[in-house]
């Protein structure tokens, strides 16, 4: 008896995946994803309908990659299909804030009092919005969304005050399709 672990991802219908030399295509109705996941040990195949992620005499590192291989490329089939929306909320109680977006930063003015501006850098196509006081982060890479309202967050940290008074800043409310 060998042991083999096996992960399936299921592809919907109107997503087209293809896997050459270790790099994986997905294809969809908001656009297309590319990237390269190959180890040694482990094997990706496609059937029909469906991905498939195997390693045989797997020890605890292969086993561990399966899993993260079968999430990457349903992350990809989400972002295609879905896409990611990440809310965020401007919060300020001492100076307001006036956030907009210049090329491929988002630009926070104000912020508690401060004379210079500060700046988050916005990463692939990753698309940003500001209405009033609400900032919308959406694309079809989780990571490039996910670090772009990481980046966001991390500029409006507060330093050399108490946070517990001045709780000002632009945080992640809500994280979805």
């Amino acid at each position: 008896m060998v042991p083999i672990v096996i992960k399936e991802v299921e592809i919907p219908d109107g997503v087209t995946v293809t896997i050459q030399e270790g790099v994986i295509t997905v294809e969809g109705p908001k656009g297309k994803l590319e990237r390269r996941l190959e180890h040694p040990k482990i094997v990706i195949e496609k059937t029909d309908r469906t991905v498939v992620i195997k390693s045989e005499f797997a020890r605890g590192k292969e086993q561990a990659l399966v899993g993260t291989f079968a999430s990457h490329i349903a992350n990809m089939i989400k972002g295609v299909t879905d896409g990611f929306v990440y809310q965020m909320k401007v919060v300020y109680s001492h100076f307001p804030m006036k956030v907009s977006v210049k090329g491929n930063e988002l630009v926070i003015e104000n912020f508690l009092g401060e004379k210079h501006p500060r700046k988050a850098k916005l990463y692939g196509d990753v698309k940003v919005n500001v209405k009033g006081d609400t900032v919308t982060v959406e694309g079809i890479n989780r990571e490039e969304v996910g670090q772009t309202a990481a980046n966001i967050e991390h500029a409006t940290r507060v330093k050399n005050r108490d946070i517990r008074v001045f709780q000002d800043g632009i945080y992640i409310v809500s994280k979805g399709a």
